[in-house]
C-alpha cells in the first residue's frame, strides 16, 4: 500500500497553483498571527487586551464566514477570491504602515485585525467550494489532506520564523513580508478560470443564509459531520490547559518555556505526520466510519495525554512523561488530520454547487467557534477537578459522544464513496 500522500490532485494545473502558492501564504499568515498579539502587548503591556483580539477576530469569522458563503453562491467564486485576496492583502499593507510610523493605537490594530479576518471569513468559502468544481470526486479526499499539510507546516514554521524574526527586523518587517507573500496567492487566483455560480439565486441575504440552513438540516450526513466535529473540538481540544500544565506539571516559568511552545507545536506536527503519509486515504470506501474511527482515536489519545500529565514524576523523570505526553499530542493531530480530510471530501461531494460555499462558511463557523468554546469548557473544568482529569475526561466524552453520534446517525456510518467512478453510494 502506498503510504506517502496521494499527489493527484497536483496534477491540475488550477489546483497545484494554489497549493504552491499558498505554501508562502499560510507561512506569511502566521508570521502576523504572532506579530499582531505581539505588538498589542507592547503597546499595552496587558495580557487582557491581548484575549480582546480573540474576540475581535471570532465576531468577523462567524458573521462574515455566514454571509461569504451565501456570496460563493451567488457570484463568480473567481472574482469573489479576487477581492478577498486583494483585501487581506490591503489590510496587510496597512499593518505594516502603522508599524513602521509607530502609531501605537491599539484599537487600530484591533480593527485592521477584525478587518482582515472579515476578508479571510469571506474567501474561504469560496476558495473551499470551487474545489470540486476542479477536481473529481474521489479525489477530495486527497485534496483536503494536501491542502492541511500545507496548512500545518504554515503553523509550525510560521510561529517558529516569528519569535526568531522579531528581534533582528522588527513588526514593522514582518508585516511586509506578509504583504509580499499574499501577491503570490493573488496571482494564482487572478490565473483561475471563471466559476459562475450554478443556482438561480442571486442575492446573498439574510434568507440566504438561512437556506443553507435549511439544506443542511435535510442532509444527515453532513449535519453529523458537524455535530462529530464539535464533539471532538469542544470535549477534546485541551489547548486551554497548555499553560498551566507547562508551569505546574513540567515546570515551564511563569512567562512560557521549551514545555509551552512543544505542547502547542506537538498537534501540527502530528497533522503534518499525518498528512504526509495519507497515501492510503483514498483507498478508503467506507469514508463516514472512518471519520468515526478516527475521532475515538483522537478522544483515545486526548485520554492518554491527560493520564500522562496526572502522571508526571511517578516512576520516571519529567523529561520522559513531558515526551510521552507530546507523543499522545501528536498522534492526536495525525487522527484528527484523517477526520477532517475525510468530513472536507464528503461536504464537497455531498452537497450541491449551488449550496457549497453556504455549506463552507457554516464550516468556518464550526472550525472556529468549536476549540473556542472548548477553551471554555476546559479551564472551568480544569479550575474544579484540575489539568489531567479535565484533559482525560474530555476525552471520554469524545469517546462517548462520537458513539451516541453514530449510533444516531447510521447513514453517516454507511456512506462509502465508490472506488473506480465518482458515484456516491449510501446503503
Amino acid at each position: 500500500m502506498k503510504l506517502l500522500a496521494d499527489t493527484e490532485p497536483l496534477r491540475n494545473r488550477d489546483f497545484r497553483r494554489l497549493w504552491t502558492t499558498n505554501i508562502v501564504t499560510m507561512v506569511g499568515a502566521q508570521l502576523s498571527v504572532v506579530a499582531v498579539p505581539q505588538q498589542i502587548f507592547q503597546i499595552t503591556g496587558s495580557s487582557g487586551y491581548v484575549g480582546l483580539a480573540g474576540l475581535f477576530g471570532l465576531v468577523p469569522l462567524v458573521v462574515f464566514g455566514l454571509w461569504g458563503g451565501a456570496l460563493a453562491d451567488v457570484m463568480d467564486r473567481r472574482t469573489l477570491l479576487v477581492i478577498t485576496t486583494a483585501g487581506t492583502g490591503l489590510t496587510a499593507v496597512a499593518f505594516w504602515v502603522q508599524a513602521a510610523l509607530g502609531v501605537d493605537n491599539v484599537w487600530l490594530v484591533l480593527g485592521l485585525f477584525a478587518t482582515q479576518q472579515a476578508f479571510f471569513a469571506v474567501n474561504q468559502p469560496a476558495r473551499s467550494a470551487l474545489i470540486a468544481r476542479l477536481l473529481p470526486p474521489e479525489q477530495m479526499a486527497s485534496a483536503s489532506s494536501l491542502s492541511m499539510t500545507v496548512a500545518n507546516v504554515g503553523m509550525i514554521a510560521g510561529p517558529v520564523l516569528a519569535g526568531l524574526l522579531i528581534p533582528v527586523i522588527g513588526l514593522a518587517t514582518l508585516y511586509l513580508i506578509d504583504s509580499i507573500a499574499l501577491l503570490a496567492t493573488l496571482w494564482a487566483v487572478w490565473r483561475l478560470p471563471a466559476f459562475p455560480p450554478t443556482g438561480e439565486q442571486r442575492r446573498a441575504g439574510l434568507r440566504t443564509v438561512l437556506d443553507g440552513f435549511r439544506y443542511l438540516a435535510g442532509q444527515r450526513i453532513l449535519l453529523a459531520s458537524f455535530v462529530i466535529d464539535l464533539i471532538a473540538m469542544v470535549f477534546g481540544m485541551a489547548r486551554a490547559l497548555f499553560p498551566e500544565i507547562a508551569h505546574e506539571t513540567f515546570h515551564d516559568p511563569v512567562e512560557g518555556g521549551l514545555a509551552l511552545g512543544l505542547l502547542f507545536g506537538a498537534f501540527a506536527v502530528g497533522s503534518v505526520l499525518g498528512g504526509v503519509f495519507s497515501g492510503w486515504i483514498p483507498r478508503v470506501r467506507r469514508q463516514g466510519l472512518a471519520v468515526v474511527v478516527s475521532v475515538a482515536v483522537w478522544g483515545l489519545m486526548m485520554v492518554g495525554f491527560g493520564l500522562s500529565v496526572g502522571l508526571a514524576g511517578r516512576w520516571f523523570g519529567l523529561e520522559v512523561w513531558l515526551w510521552i505526553a507530546l507523543a499522545f499530542l501528536a498522534l492526536g493531530g495525525a487522527a484528527d488530520m484523517v477526520s477532517a480530510a475525510f468530513r472536507t471530501a464528503m461536504l464537497l461531494t455531498v452537497s450541491s454547487d449551488e449550496m457549497r460555499g453556504r455549506l463552507q462558511g457554516v464550516f468556518i463557523v464550526v472550525v472556529a467557534g468549536g476549540p473556542r468554546v472548548g477553551d471554555v469548557a476546559h479551564g472551568f473544568a480544569a479550575a474544579s477537578m484540575g489539568t489531567a482529569v479535565a484533559a482525560a475526561g474530555g476525552g471520554v466524552l469524545v469517546v462517548i459522544g462520537v458513539v451516541v453520534a453514530a449510533l444516531a446517525f447510521p447513514a453517516f456510518v454507511r456512506y462509502r464513496v465508490a472506488r473506480a467512478h465518482a458515484d456516491v453510494v449510501v446503503k
